[in-house]
C-alpha cells in the first residue's frame, strides 16, 4: 500500500496535467504571451520610423491625458453606455418573454436570437448599410408617405445602431439564463401577499436577476467599446472610437507603445467591470 500510493498519486497528476495541459497551453501562447508583450511596449518609446525603441520612458501614459485622446475615450464610453442601456431595455423584457413560454417554444426563440451569428459579421453590417443609406428601404419609405429623407446613415445613432444590432444576443441569453432560474413560487408568494406585477417585479424579480443584468451589461459594454469595424463603416470615420483609436496606432501610426497603453486601458476596465459584476453577484446571491 505505501508503495503504491505514490504512484497512484503521480498517476493522477499526470492525468491532470494531460487533460489541463493543452488549454493551460493554449492560453499561455495566445492570451499571457502577448498580453505580456503588450504589458512591456508599454514602458518604451516609438522609434522613428514605428516599431519600439527599448529606451524606458513614461510618455506613453501621460499621453493618455491629452484632451483629443479624452475626447475620444469619452465619445467611446457614452455610445457603448447607450448602446448598452438600449439593449438591456430591449433585452429584459425579451429574456423575460422567452422564459415565460412553454418548453417547446423556448427552443424556437432561442434559435431566433442566436440567429444572427450564423451570418458573417460584415455582412450584417453592410447589410445595415444597405438599409440606412439615402435610397434604402428606411428613406424611401419615409418618400412614399411624402416625408422628407432622413440622413441615418453616417451618424451616432447609425453606430449605436450597428452595435446594438450585434450584441443584443449577447445581453438576451444571460438574462434569460437568469430569469429562467428564477423560483415561480416567490411570484406567487408576492401576490398572494397582495402584491401587484409591478411591485412584484421591483421588490422579486429584478433583485433575483441582478447576476444576470450584470453579465448582460459587461457582455455588450466590454467589445462595443473596442469595437473599430462599425463606427468604421456605419460612421463613415466621422466618429473615432477607442477600438479605430488602437488599431491605427498600431496598424497606421506604428506607435505600438501608445497603442500597447491604450489596449492596456481597456483590459484594465475589463478588469474592473468583471470585478464589479461578481461583487454585485455576490451581494446580490447573500440577499437572496
Amino acid at each position: 500500500m505505501t508503495v503504491r500510493q505514490p504512484a497512484r498519486v503521480l498517476g493522477k497528476a499526470a492525468g491532470r496535467l494531460a487533460t489541463m495541459g493543452p488549454g493551460f497551453g493554449f492560453l499561455t501562447v495566445f492570451l499571457l504571451v502577448p498580453l505580456a508583450l503588450v504589458l512591456s511596449y508599454t514602458v518604451f518609446r516609438r522609434g522613428r520610423f514605428g516599431g519600439v525603441v527599448y529606451e524606458p520612458t513614461g510618455e506613453n501614459f501621460t499621453r493618455l491625458a491629452d484632451p483629443l485622446y479624452l475626447d475620444v475615450v469619452v465619445g467611446s464610453v457614452k455610445l457603448a453606455a447607450i448602446t448598452t442601456l438600449l439593449a438591456l431595455l430591449l433585452g429584459y423584457p425579451t429574456a423575460y418573454l422567452i422564459a415565460r413560454l412553454p418548453a417547446r417554444w423556448k427552443v424556437v426563440a432561442l434559435v431566433a436570437v442566436v440567429l444572427p451569428f450564423w451570418t458573417n459579421f460584415l455582412i450584417r453590417t453592410y447589410a445595415w448599410i444597405v438599409l440606412l443609406n439615402s435610397e434604402g428601404p428606411v428613406n424611401s419609405g419615409l418618400k412614399a408617405l411624402g416625408l422628407r429623407p432622413v440622413e441615418l446613415l453616417y451618424t451616432d445613432g447609425a453606430i449605436v445602431a450597428g452595435l446594438l444590432y450585434a450584441y443584443l444576443p449577447l445581453m438576451i441569453l444571460p438574462l434569460y439564463s437568469a430569469v429562467e432560474r428564477l423560483d415561480p413560487q416567490l411570484r406567487e408568494a408576492s401576490a398572494n401577499l397582495g402584491a401587484r406585477p409591478a411591485r412584484t417585479f421591483w421588490s422579486v424579480t429584478l433583485p433575483l436577476s441582478l447576476p444576470g443584468v450584470l453579465t448582460g451589461c459587461v457582455f455588450v459594454f466590454v467589445p462595443s467599446l473596442g469595437n473599430f469595424v462599425i463606427p468604421e463603416l456605419l460612421g463613415g470615420g466621422r466618429r473615432i472610437m477607442v477600438g479605430n483609436l488602437i488599431r491605427d496606432q498600431f496598424l497606421k501610426a506604428r506607435d505600438w507603445p501608445f497603442g500597447s497603453v491604450l489596449a492596456l486601458a481597456v483590459i484594465a476596465v475589463l478588469v474592473l467591470l468583471l470585478f464589479a459584476q461578481a461583487w454585485a453577484a455576490r451581494r446580490a446571491g447573500r440577499g437572496a
